[in-house]
Order: C-alpha cells, then sequence, then structure tokens
C-alpha cells in the first residue's frame, strides 16, 4: 500500500501552492468583495496550464494525472476558494464529460481552447424545479433536423458568466424522465442565449454562480454528446468525479482555516499565556487535524481510483461527504479560536467561514452523498 505521491505528483503540488500563496493568496479578499476573480489570475491559471491538468497534451492540456489535478485544486483552493472552484467546475463539469464522451472531432474543437484558457466551462444542469432530483428537469429540445431547438432555463450555473462553453442538459419530453435526456455542448454566446444575472451569495462570491434564459436556441446536430437519451448516464458520471473536485477544494478551505488557527493560537496571549498553552484550544486543533487527515485520506483514495480507471463513485461520495463537513467544522473551530477577531471581516476567517458551507451543497449535498454510500452497502 502506497501513501506516497510520485516524484511529479509532488513537483505539481509544490509548484501549484508557490503559485497560489504568491500571486492568487493576497487577491483572495478582492475577489470575494468585487463578486469576480481578477482577469490576471484568470490568464495565469490558463497560461500555467492549470485549466487543462489532466486533458491530453495532444488536445492542449498539461496531461498531468488525475491526483495531480485534485492536489492542484486543494492548494488554489487553499489560497482562494472561488477560484479553486472555478478550476473545478470548468475541469471536472465540462472538459471531463467532453474528454469521456465526446467524439474525437469535438474533442478536437472544443477542448484545446478550454486547456488555454480563452474558454471558461460550465455545466447547465440545475434549474429553478430541478436540483438535486436532476431527472426532473424541464428545459426541451426539439429536433428541426439539421439542428436542435432549445427553450427554458437554467440556474445555479457556476462559471456562467464567463461566456464560454457549456455541456447543456435538455429533455426531449419531460414525461419520460430521465430517459429523454440528451446532453450537448453549447456556446454561450449562441443567439438566444440570455444571461439574466450573477447571483450574489454568501460565500465563494469571486465565482460566477449565473442564471439562464434560453430562447429558441439552435443547437447544431453535432453538438449532441454522446447519444440521445443519454444525458442522465452523463450527467451522474460527471458529478461522481466532480465530487472528488469539491471534496479537495473543501480540503484547502479546512487547511487554510487550520493554518490560520495554529499561527494565532501561538501569538495570542490571554491570562498571561499564549492561547495555544490552553488544553482546550489544543484540543480543538487536535480535532481539526484528525477530521482533515480522514476527509483528505478519502479524498486522495477516491482520485487515485479514478486515475486508475476503477469505481470511484462510493469513494467519491465519502470523500465529498467527509471533506465538505470537516471544513466546515474546521472554519467553525477556527473561528471560535479567534474569538472576537475571527468575526471581523478584517481578518480572513469570517470569508472561509462563508465559503465553506457551500461544499456541503452544490455537486450533491451531503445527504445525498448518504444516499449514494448507503444504495451502494445495501446493494453489495
Amino acid at each position: 500500500m502506497q501513501f506516497d505521491f510520485s516524484e511529479d505528483q509532488r513537483l505539481l503540488r509544490d509548484a501549484a501552492k508557490e503559485v497560489a500563496q504568491k500571486e492568487i493568496a493576497p487577491l483572495a479578499a478582492a475577489h470575494d468583495q468585487e463578486h469576480a476573480i481578477r482577469p490576471k489570475v484568470m490568464q495565469l491559471l490558463g497560461e500555467l496550464g492549470f485549466l487543462g491538468s489532466y486533458l491530453p497534451m495532444t488536445l492542449g492540456g498539461a496531461g498531468v494525472d488525475f491526483v495531480s489535478y485534485i492536489l492542484l485544486v486543494e492548494e488554489v483552493s487553499k489560497a482562494c476558494a472561488a477560484t479553486g472552484v472555478v478550476i473545478s467546475a470548468h475541469t471536472s463539469l465540462c472538459c471531463n464529460p467532453i474528454l469521456k464522451f465526446g467524439s474525437a472531432s469535438q474533442q478536437a474543437t472544443w477542448l484545446p481552447p478550454l486547456a488555454q484558457g480563452s474558454k471558461i466551462g460550465c455545466f447547465l444542469l440545475t434549474e429553478p424545479g430541478a436540483g438535486t432530483d436532476a431527472g426532473g428537469i424541464q428545459t426541451r429540445f426539439v429536433d428541426q433536423g439539421d439542428h436542435y431547438l432549445v427553450q427554458g432555463s437554467k440556474l445555479f450555473i457556476t462559471n456562467g458568466g464567463f461566456l464560454g462553453t457549456g455541456v447543456l442538459f435538455a429533455t426531449s419530453d419531460p414525461q419520460l424522465g430521465h430517459q429523454g435526456i440528451s446532453a450537448f455542448i453549447l456556446d454561450l454566446q449562441s443567439q438566444g442565449v440570455q444571461l439574466l444575472k450573477n447571483e450574489e451569495k454568501m460565500g465563494i462570491r469571486g465565482s460566477y454562480t449565473s442564471a439562464f434564459s434560453l430562447d429558441q436556441v439552435k443547437v447544431p446536430k453535432e453538438n449532441l454528446l454522446g447519444k440521445l437519451g443519454q444525458g442522465f448516464e452523463i450527467a451522474m458520471h460527471t458529478l461522481n468525479g466532480g465530487r472528488i473536485g469539491i471534496s479537495a477544494q473543501a480540503l484547502g478551505i479546512g487547511q487554510a482555516a487550520l493554518d490560520l488557527a495554529l499561527a494565532y493560537a501561538q501569538e495570542r496571549k490571554q491570562f498571561g499565556k499564549e492561547l495555544a498553552r490552553f488544553q482546550a484550544i489544543q484540543f480543538k486543533l487536535a480535532d481539526m487535524a484528525m477530521e482533515l487527515e480522514a476527509a483528505r485520506l478519502l479524498t486522495y483514495k477516491a482520485a487515485w481510483l479514478k486515475a486508475q480507471g476503477r469505481d470511484y463513485a462510493l469513494a467519491g461520495a465519502m470523500a465529498k461527504a467527509k471533506a465538505s463537513e470537516a471544513a466546515n467544522f474546521c472554519a467553525t473551530e477556527a473561528l471560535q479560536i479567534h474569538g472576537g477577531y475571527g468575526y471581523m471581516t478584517s481578518y480572513p476567517l469570517e470569508r472561509l467561514y462563508r465559503d465553506a458551507k457551500i461544499t456541503e451543497i452544490y455537486e450533491g449535498t451531503s445527504e445525498v452523498q448518504r444516499i449514494v454510500i448507503a444504495k451502494h452497502l445495501l446493494e453489495g
């Protein structure tokens, strides 16, 4: 059983950490305040290959393995959780399904701009009446001979505000449930695609979370991803992998909270001694470290299974539930250690506290992960 990283993985992790702490971390507060990632950071992500990490070099990617990608997301999220989720949603939710289910022609057309960052990807599944119940989507497509015509709406679309490339899910007939859903590659600059708004959120405010109206949008026949009626399968497969990316984001948030708590506890004095000398504080730090380590092992295992081409659905659900809850636990405990200072916006802890919560919600709530885990247990 091997618990160490390869030389290449260590080098990538260390390089990502250096770039994230030097170039991204100083701008995390600005991203939060401005509700957008600074353009120079987006440019940097593209130039360094962070947006095409595990895509093949032949398609413009960096050609690293999936474990390296997870390490990358973790390090960037430690510096800025909003930037971390931009990478995760772009890679796991848009690039990955095109790589997995797309034809050679689709891959050659759509993946190089995504890998280089000239286009930012998103995943258009959620609707006002269909979130956890993905099979309940109402956005319709009609076969018009040489193209499909799409009508409907989408919301809570991470990265939507970049108006780049989306993987869109629509149904031929809502009465067909899962069987009627198909997936399409959509240029968000297409006529009829209207960006209604970028939501104002509690946390990860630097990332776009967008709502769209799709009014008689023409989608070329060659943009069908996979086969007709395969959309639900594509969506579920994509989310299984995407959960590992969110697990890595949660690890980054949790580790950042622990690092801040450790530093503060050793500097802040009360009753004539550092907080770190009080057993109550030591226990909090120890509990935070244990929760993170358990989450990290689950996340790395899930990433390794995916990289090996093995079944990772159960491991991914466990990692997502554990890592997201560990991130929230660590943010809460770290804020408690900081006391009143942690509640102030001049300290980064309150931002981490706000950022952590969404990891228990998007790409499958903690409740959904437990349903997935229980299903695997009951079915053996």
